[in-house]
């Protein structure tokens, strides 16, 4: 139990995730002047979690053990991973969700019948520059965490 609670790598990747999705609620805040903590539980927004975790995941990888080690490349390559399908198929399912409530919408309005399905979740995936601040996020967080722990 020990060797758990004292893993750098883990705590500082999970760190860099919670501290991104804390992040998502008091941007909504300041720009959109809206309370909405329910979103730290969602996915989608500025900056990606996911992103700023896998970032400090591969940094803090890379700073323990080498850049050239095989957890640095295990990790690197796990990133470049969850980053492409943030930007690329989450945000397709975002978009497709978007363009299927629009048409509920317009269904339910010809019909008239209150035929509402429950709408799709939009906010899946992530564009390019949320993606970017979140890569950016991680490897701070875990340059930080390495120097100050």
């Amino acid at each position: 139990m020990q060797a758990l609670l004292s893993n750098q790598v883990l705590w500082t990747a999970l760190f860099a995730s919670t501290f991104a999705q804390v992040l998502k609620v008091l941007l909504i805040l300041i720009s959109e002047r809206k309370w909405m903590p329910q979103r730290i539980l969602e996915t989608g927004g500025m900056p990606s979690s996911h992103t700023a975790s896998v970032a400090a995941l591969a940094t803090m990888c890379g700073l323990q053990y080498g850049w050239d080690s095989a957890y640095f490349a295990i990790a690197a390559i796990f990133g470049s991973i969850v980053m492409y399908d943030a930007t690329g198929i989450r945000r397709a399912s975002g978009m497709q969700a978007e363009v299927l409530n629009d048409l509920v919408q317009e269904l339910d309005a010809v019909l008239r019948e209150g035929f509402a399905p429950k709408p799709l979740k939009e906010l899946l995936g992530h564009t390019y520059f949320e993606v970017f601040v979140g890569f950016l996020l991680g490897i701070t967080v875990a340059i930080l965490s390495h120097q100050w722990f």
